[in-house]
């Protein structure tokens, strides 16, 4: 009998995407996590998706406790984790159920057949067995013993039976890192780190990594491998880098660049905790971190820090938001900086806490008492989330106003190559506070810009007092007098409004002269739009792209752009809050695309989108 294994065909793609799926205790997301790195170790380009349960521990073989994880990795810049999915792998019926209809046509769906038990279909609400009636006849289906084979290759180490089907995540992944022409050693590298204390961990996991590579390559399983060249990408140091991640870096950077301590006060809140857990690993630049015992005491905190000098900054999603909003309006009217970071996710009430969502525009402009105008910033991607967090402490301290900045749980989980900048072309953050003052000091004296002083407790002859009743102009003390209050609420947002002679102008993708059809967006859907904009022009279509990245104030050229088009799209995920205020501002007819389901857009939907605006008939489908 011969032992020659048949050779396969290797494919070369320029772009693929794969999703992980299973139950929440499947290690998906560690799945997910670990194939992206191998990928961006080989230079691909990559974008993430990870997509998980609200609940800690979702009722096991159910829908509900499907946990994905998404990554679309090139040869080329890309700008979103991908649309419909090439390979699916599924650990059991409910993840099949739940991601079958974002697997392409002949799309590779890779099954841990060993789940398909009766028990498991019924929780999953499967009447039939998919993997016998016919149903996956469109699909390339591989059907392996995941949980059987992974207790075969564990079983010399004596393990449980329950311990040693843990790793079978391990052999999933070896199965596809083979598939892809992976390497091993990146994976390999991260158990040895992962489980240095657990040398039983790191034995099961190293062998059914191994043993699901040995399969793909001694099984006469699959036809071809794949493999995705190298992108070219602009020359720099990279590393793979999540929204948390970069946002917490660009705190950094901008307490170090403007020589004052970070104090970041937080009460825990998905999905933005991870800003807290990263902020607290790097005391070594000054950074303070305190997890307060609600949402109040936290941004409270934060207004003490920064009457003290510190750049201050608090973070939350928008159920925190709501209960931030009056301490908000007091930073507004003691006008003092710090930085409010919402993490926004589906609501209302709590929602969808791990999904992601837009909703919180009108929140953060209009959600507190009386006329508060605070400055909203949002980022674009998850590395993004860098600059935006660094531009937001800038404003934040040079105009002494609260700022808030708004990312989302797609860009705050999500993940993709950062290209680390030179620490040395970052720029300095100028602050100046006053040591001494001419005559009796006088905290609301303003510069042509409408900025008070930031006087610092402790300062010989700058003593003065800050609160919520409404101030004096010039003096600070408490005034009641109508022309006064009226003249103090015009100066607190003719400050807001002077920002925008500071943040660069709007500009546009495609054909900035004008044309027949503009699409706008802004925070997470710009890369779709991005792309999908790009797409149409490769295909002769008069489209272009505008993207905001500050929202309150917007850049002084934004309705000189917006009149230069006959059609505007307004692409966001909520209901149509930034098309109201283009709407009522600017008085432009423009059209919506809306998306509420948790999950951003896709390039195709926002094409499809475009052309319709266009007129462009939908092109047949094929039987």
């Amino acid at each position: 009998m011969s032992t020659e294994v048949t050779p396969r065909r290797k494919e070369e793609l320029q772009e693929v995407t794969i999703r992980f799926a299973g139950d929440s205790g499947d290690g998906m997301q560690l799945t997910g996590t670990q194939f992206t790195n191998t990928a961006a170790v080989l230079g691909n380009d990559v974008s993430t998706l990870p997509d998980f349960p609200a609940e800690i521990r979702a009722p096991a073989g159910t829908t509900y406790g499907v946990s994905g994880f998404q990554i679309h990795f090139s040869s080329f810049d890309i700008h979103t984790p991908g649309d419909a999915v090439d390979a699916l792998v599924v650990m059991n019926p409910a993840a099949l159920k739940v991601n079958l209809e974002d697997l392409r046509e002949n799309g590779i769906l890779i099954i841990n057949e060993d789940s398909f038990t009766e028990q498991n279909l019924k929780l999953a609400g499967y009447a039939e067995n998919p993997l016998e009636d016919n149903s996956l006849t469109n699909y390339r289906v591989f059907r392996i013993p995941v949980t059987k084979a992974t207790l075969e290759a564990l079983e010399e180490l004596g393990m449980k039976g329950k311990d040693a089907a843990r790793s079978k995540n391990f052999y999933a992944l070896g199965v596809v890192l083979w598939l892809y022409n992976r390497p091993l050693e990146p994976t390999l590298d991260f158990i040895n780190k992962k489980f240095k204390n657990k040398p039983e961990a790191i034995k099961a996991n190293e062998r059914a990594l191994r043993a699901g590579w040995y399969f793909g390559e001694t099984a006469e399983f699959f036809t071809s491998t794949y493999d995705v060249p190298k992108a070219e990408l602009p020359a720099g140091q990279y590393r793979k880098i999540s929204g948390n991640e970069a946002l917490a870096y660009g705190l950094i950077a901008a307490a170090v660049k403007s020589g004052k301590p970070l104090f970041y006060g937080s009460y825990p809140i998905t999905p933005a905790s991870d800003i807290l857990h990263e902020l607290a690993k790097h005391k070594n630049f000054g950074v303070k971190t305190f997890q307060a015992e609600d949402e109040i005491a936290a941004v409270c905190s934060c207004i003490g820090a920064s009457f003290g000098g510190a750049l201050s900054v608090t973070g939350t999603s928008g159920p925190g938001i709501a209960l931030k909003a009056e301490a908000m309006g007091l930073g507004v009217m003691m006008e003092l900086p710090f930085v409010v970071v919402n993490v926004q996710r589906g609501g209302p009430s709590t929602g969808l806490p791990t999904k992601t969502e837009q909703s919180d525009l009108n929140q953060v402009l209009y959600g507190r008492n009386g006329e508060c105008p605070m400055p909203v910033i949002a980022a674009k991607s998850p590395s993004d989330c860098f600059h935006a967090a660094f531009e937001a402490c800038k404003i934040s301290m040079q105009h002494m106003v609260p700022v808030v900045l708004l990312t989302d749980a797609y860009l705050a989980n999500g993940a993709e190559p950062w290209n680390i900048p030179d620490a040395s072309l970052i720029p300095e953050i100028e602050i100046e506070h006053p040591t001494e003052w001419d005559g009796e000091f006088t905290p609301y004296r303003r510069d042509e810009r409408g900025v008070r002083p930031w006087a610092l407790p402790g300062t010989p002859g700058l003593q003065h007092r800050l609160g919520g009743l409404e101030k004096k102009n010039i003096t600070g003390g408490v005034n009641y007098d109508p022309d006064n209050h009226e003249l103090m609420i015009k100066l607190r947002q003719e400050k807001i409004d002077k920002i925008a002679d500071e943040i660069p102008p709007a500009t546009v993708t495609g054909n900035p002269e004008g044309g027949e059809l503009l699409i706008v967006t802004w925070g997470g859907p710009f890369g779709t739009a991005f792309a999908a904009t790009n797409r149409q022009r490769s295909k002769g279509r008069d489209v272009s792209h505008l993207h905001l990245r500050w929202l309150n104030p917007m850049p002084s050229n934004v309705e000189e752009i917006l009149r230069r088009y006959k059609k505007v799209i307004v692409a966001e995920i909520n209901m149509g809050q930034l098309i109201n205020i283009i709407r009522s501002k600017f008085l432009i007819d423009a059209k919506p695309l809306n998306k509420m389901k948790g999950r951003p857009f896709t390039i195709t939907e926002v094409e499809a989108a475009m052309e319709r605006e266009l007129g462009i008939p939908s092109e047949p489908i094929s039987s």
